[in-house]
């Protein structure tokens, strides 16, 4: 079966052009079901719904979170799609197998006054504070993520109308807007900071570093690090929390659902319901706390 793994990698990779991280994590779930077949002596060609069954039992054993669980059968069902269409076998047995309902967490985010805590630490007069500065400005006033905001161009940028053309996963568009503290920011890291960063060099992004034609978001998650660390906050606070954030707080001061799952990008709004958990639960610590009924 080794050489099947092989084929149908090489398949996503010319066909379906998929990304270095996604390629390695279809071969890993492979490898390990390769493994899973060798131990039982099943043969791929003959796996059936008790088989796959068997198969779960071994994943289960493994103390697998539901997730890891549901990402293993989605490659499993794609591994043998590509072995059907392909001639290697008629029988497609993952068809049959329901992936584990996942377990809904809600997310994490960061409260207004540990906000304005944050967007106090850049100093404006270097140029490491005014890139800070915009990267703030970006992640939590327009809720990009964090691979979108690296990927900003310079002509992506309307300074007019103040958005911002996205292009998120699966290269679907999307404007998002930004506010007038971001427009200044933007364009005083323009003026001065980008320019001293390139030097001689050119670039069309927008965030850029020393000599650097863009930055990383490894890198990204190491500046937001630092200004962590210059704060007096406790919790452990990641890029993407800002975009959490960006949902939060536009529901909490009564924004409409579907235009926050616009801005967010979802495709469905199941994906964006789960913010409304957030901010319901917001909600009640602040009736909780302030309600004079409440009190005892």
């Amino acid at each position: 079966m080794e050489k099947l793994i092989d084929k149908f990698i090489e398949y996503l990779k010319v066909q379906k052009n998929y990304s270095e991280y996604t390629l390695l994590n279809y071969e890993k779930d492979l490898v390990e079901y390769n493994e899973f077949l060798k131990k039982e002596h099943y043969n791929y060609n003959s796996m059936d719904y008790k088989k796959c069954t068997n198969y779960l039992l071994y994943l289960d054993s493994k103390k697998l979170k539901k997730t890891s669980v549901s990402r293993r059968l989605s490659s499993l069902r794609t591994f043998y799609k590509f072995l059907v269409l392909n001639n290697y076998t008629d029988n497609n047995p993952f068809l049959l197998v329901s992936s584990p309902k996942k377990e809904k967490r809600i997310p994490k985010f960061i409260n207004y006054n540990s906000i304005e805590e944050i967007f106090n630490i850049p100093n404006l007069k270097t140029k490491e504070g005014q890139r800070e500065r915009v990267i703030l400005e970006i992640l939590y006033g327009s809720g990009v993520r964090v691979s979108e905001l690296v990927n900003i161009k310079i002509k992506d940028i309307d300074f007019d109308n103040k958005n911002i053309l996205i292009f998120g996963k699966g290269s679907k568009e999307r404007m998002v807007s930004f506010g007038e503290p971001a427009l200044d920011s933007i364009n005083m890291y323009m003026k001065d900071a980008r320019k001293e960063y390139l030097g001689n060099n050119n670039s069309e992004y927008l965030i850029v570093g020393k000599n650097e034609e863009k930055l990383t978001t490894r890198r990204i998650e190491q500046i937001i690090n630092s200004l962590i660390d210059k704060t007096s906050i406790k919790m452990n606070i990641t890029p993407h929390m800002f975009r959490h954030t960006f949902a939060t707080h536009l529901l909490d001061n009564g924004s409409d659902l579907i235009a926050v799952q616009e801005l967010l990008g979802h495709e469905s709004l199941s994906s964006t319901e789960i913010y409304t958990h957030v901010s319901n639960e917001h909600l009640r610590e602040v009736y909780i706390k302030c309600h004079p009924r409440n009190r005892k």
